[in-house]
């Protein structure tokens, strides 16, 4: 029977399962009976209409069959399908070294190992010296990137960031230390990164990026690298890589997964290649609800780090019209092809997107709406210490209950609650809780929508109990 390889995000609809083998002679009749047999998954597979969501790729036998019908792409025993849904860059326009550019004699001796390379070698080492990176993120990603492209010599670096450090970025990203909690990140990545080699030049960019700043950020650089964890800014890294003609260098990161590419390069698709419409909000957990090992953001943005060099240098073949993916909990990578898609509304033969649009409204994120309907966590403490007779809900995983909990509640993670909805009286109050208060908030739309009116969200989740009530409860 064919083998299909399920991704992690999708794996709680299968009973955790990496893997099904099920019975069907094409691709259309096999997901047909996975779906059927795992009826949870049926809505992230399909849409309304019965087709393939658009932010999800399949392969059989690693070859795209994206343009081919699903229904009718044949399958036998021994073939493998792979579901890839989108997980919350000589180098085009680098510039020959000048004649008047050199290498100080402290260069030569802190490059020596590249000079002795004949792939890289003087002129080559002139190359990254001229060379101007942007670096969208000094998280994840960016952490290993910008330490490795300041030691490679990559000599303009900019950095895009306005986030501050907080504990838990240090458990995977090591540009920053503990002494740098609280600072800008852009502050400590750059400290950083001008230890390792202060022959180099940061500039920083204290923005989120956005429509209206993004053409003019990305114009003087060379190429782009994305270490984002949104799919807004992702499309807008990408569309803004297209309409500048710049290399837009792919990674994404999710548990124990990883994924990279060069997109937007000599012809070679484009990020909405791939992806053409993200998945709708809440659909794909980001790293902060679903977690990520602390090590892979490491290996993802080495592999990001060196495509990047290896365009400066115009070396080697890259990652152009193939996805990389990288399952740590097996040590294996494999390779996809991609294909530029002639009717990409970006990069196509008739492009539609010719400008920037408002990408926070593309992905479907929901503009700020009021909270007034959510209980603050001093009125869930005073509920409690009265005795009041209410349903408190606890809608996390498992294994975050385990890390930490508030007395009283009932642990229902929001992928069971469907399931485990009759369980509940619509006629008691029930106030829910997560971490910090998007999970719980689709809890209760949820809730809501089945009959259960008297359903509230406690704002902030445990983060903010453990802030405002309790500071024993551990943060994480």
């Amino acid at each position: 029977m064919p083998k299909i390889l399920i991704p992690t995000p999708l794996r709680q609809y299968v009973d955790k399962r990496d893997s099904v083998e099920l019975s069907g002679g094409t691709v259309g009749e096999v997901l047909g009976a996975l779906t059927s047999q795992y009826a949870e998954l049926k809505h992230h597979l399909y849409n309304e209409e019965g087709r393939l969501r658009s932010f999800v790729n399949v392969y059989v036998n690693d070859e795209d069959i994206r343009y081919l019908s699903k229904d009718a792409t044949p399958v036998k025993d021994g073939d493998t399908i792979t579901i890839v849904p989108s997980i919350a860059g000589g180098s085009a326009g680098v510039a020959a070294p000048l004649e008047t550019e050199a290498l100080n004699k402290d260069e030569i001796l802190r490059y020596s190992r590249h000079l002795i390379m004949p792939e890289v070698g003087m002129e080559g080492q002139l190359k990254l010296k001229q060379a101007k990176v942007l670096l969208v993120g000094t998280g994840g990603l960016g952490a290993p990137l910008g330490m490795y492209l300041a030691a490679a010599g990559i000599g303009r670096i900019g950095l895009v960031d306005f986030d501050v450090v907080d504990f838990t970025n240090l458990q995977r990203q090591v540009i920053h230390g503990t002494k740098d909690v609280g600072r800008k990140k852009l502050d400590s990545a750059a400290d950083t990164m001008l230890d390792i080699n202060p022959h180099i030049r940061i500039d920083k960019f204290e923005v989120a990026l956005t429509s209206e700043n993004a053409l003019d950020i990305l114009k003087d650089y060379d190429l782009v690298i994305d270490g984002t964890d949104n799919f807004p800014t992702r499309y807008l890294v990408n569309d803004a890589c297209v309409l500048l003609g710049k290399p837009n260098v792919y990674g994404s990161i999710f548990r124990f997964e990883g994924q990279a590419t060069v997109f937007a390069y000599q012809g070679g698709p484009c990020y909405r290649c791939l992806y053409p419409e993200p998945p709708p909000p809440g659909l794909v957990p980001s790293c902060a609800e679903g977690g990520v090992l602390g090590i892979l953001p490491g290996t993802v943005g080495l592999i990001q780090a060196t495509e990047a060099v290896k365009l400066i240098l115009g070396i080697g073949e890259p990652l152009v019209g193939r996805l990389l993916l990288y399952d740590a909990l097996a040590m294996r990578f494999r390779e996809l092809k991609l294909r530029r898609n002639p009717e990409c509304p970006v990069c196509g033969d008739h492009p539609t997107v010719t400008k920037l649009i408002d990408y926070q409204q593309f992905c479907g994120v929901p503009k700020p709406v009021s909270t007034s309907g959510d209980m603050d966590v001093t009125e869930v403490k005073a509920k409690l210490d009265r005795g009041d007779r209410f349903t408190f809900i606890d809608v996390r995983e498992p294994h975050e209950y385990r890390i930490c909990k508030i007395a009283g509640t009932r642990l229902i993670p929001l992928g069971d609650l469907p399931r485990r909805v009759n369980e509940l009286d619509p006629a008691d109050e029930i106030v829910v809780h997560c971490k910090s208060g998007v999970r719980s908030g689709k809890a209760v739309d949820f809730l809501k929508s089945a009959g259960f009116a008297n359903s509230r969200n406690m704002a902030g989740g445990i983060l903010a109990w453990s802030d405002k009530i309790d500071p024993t409860v551990p943060k994480y």
